[in-house]
């Protein structure tokens, strides 16, 4: 068997132990959210938090397979951000920054660990509050979860992309919410957090993907962003943006020593996935990252927004297409609901009533669930994305 082959084989999900280490990744990253969503409390300080959650990831991802024959790469795969109410996406501060949690803030957690670049990704919206959400928060946060556990159905073998791009839109119209545009679903490989193969949130003739088929042993980041507002997010300033990944494919020769200073760091310390600019100098990252970015050596994850006072919840999973049906492996429970709207479109709800296991021919033992394991059961349309009372 040449090189290629064994490699090849190693990243399929045929390999349990592939699946053994997406579930080990999985658990901790689980477990990280569950930390961080305890420590979103008024007055927290935004940076503190998201530093918490890095170091939770790196602490346990350091413990696992240390006595390997060969070295493993582990540690976090995604900066932890926590952005808050309108801002979208990807709010990670530099240390100097002194935002503060208050009372009421819907707070989106995006996090992601892995073990041999095996990834597991999640994100999860929690309002900072006691008692259950209602009004247009609950409607946004039921939105994104129900158009999630829709997705969750529709990321099967045999069925397309587009497929899911629709049905996602058409669950937060029922809740008169917006999907928002320019979120792409990807396809996770080994050190690769943004395959090939994607899932667009919303088409319009400007974004276009290719039109693509889900197969088994394929591993996916379902992200779904829902907005009370137009669902059109915007960048406001650039200096917010601290979070990059080194563009592989890229290579220029930078004037500036600072910039070689810092692309060198990233070069030996984050050369595939994502960083925050906080494991960086930063006076000297400042300088050093702007020609980075602007010959394209990096590639930005900007800070985008909503207009104020429009709600945006984030709900991201990772699902691994076995051949017994979908696993989802990163969720974290949400609080409860109240919501203005339900689902009664029959459509949304006979896609909730569909099982995301493939039931086998022979009917053979039906294995144990693990405590928290509900992914196989149809979800109820009446709960509205949240627990009941």
């Amino acid at each position: 068997m040449s090189d290629d082959e064994g490699e090849e084989k190693e990243l399929d999900l045929t390999s349990s132990e592939v699946v053994t280490k997406y579930k080990s990744t999985a658990e901790i990253v689980n477990k990280a959210l569950q930390f961080v969503v305890k420590e979103c409390k008024p007055k927290a300080k935004i940076v503190d938090i998201c530093e918490k959650g890095d170091a939770f990831i790196t602490e346990h991802t350091g413990s696992m397979y240390k006595n390997a024959k060969k070295k493993i790469e582990k540690g976090v795969a995604f900066p932890t951000c926590i952005s808050v109410n309108n801002t979208v996406c990807h709010f990670s501060p530099l240390a100097s920054d002194t935002s503060e949690l208050e009372e009421g803030d819907m707070v989106k957690i995006d996090m992601g660990c892995h073990i041999d670049g095996l990834i597991a990704v999640v994100a999860h919206t929690h309002v900072v509050k006691d008692g259950p959400v209602s009004g247009r928060q609950a409607d946004v946060i039921a939105a994104a979860n129900t158009a999630a556990e829709v997705a969750l159905r529709l990321v099967r073998p045999g069925k397309k992309n587009k497929d899911v791009s629709d049905a996602i839109q058409k669950v937060a119209a029922a809740y008169d919410c917006k999907i928002v545009e320019g979120v792409l679903s990807h396809q996770l490989k080994q050190f690769v957090i943004d395959g090939n193969k994607v899932v667009l949130s919303v088409s319009n003739p400007d974004t276009r993907v290719d039109d693509a088929e889900f197969e088994e042993n394929e591993v996916y980041a379902v992200d779904i962003v829902a907005s009370t507002g137009e669902g059109k997010p915007r960048l406001l300033d650039e200096k917010q943006t601290t979070i990059y990944k080194r563009a592989v494919d890229k290579n220029y020769h930078l004037k500036m020593k600072t910039s070689r200073f810092i692309f060198s760091e990233i070069n030996q310390k984050f050369p595939i996935l994502p960083f925050t600019a906080r494991a960086l100098e930063e006076k000297r990252a400042r300088l050093g990252l702007v020609e980075c970015v602007n010959h394209d050596l990096l590639q930005p994850y900007p800070v985008l927004h909503e207009k104020p006072g429009d709600y945006v919840a984030h709900i991201k999973f990772t699902v691994l297409l076995m051949p017994n049906g979908s696993d989802r492996i990163t969720s974290h429970p949400l609080q409860e609901l109240q919501p203005t709207k339900a689902i009664d479109d029959p459509e949304i709800k006979a896609w909730l009533a569909l099982g995301t296991k493939t039931k086998k021919k022979g009917g053979g033992k039906k294995k144990k669930g693990k405590k928290g394991d509900k992914a196989d059961e149809p979800m109820d349309a009446t709960t509205n994305g949240g627990s009941q009372s």
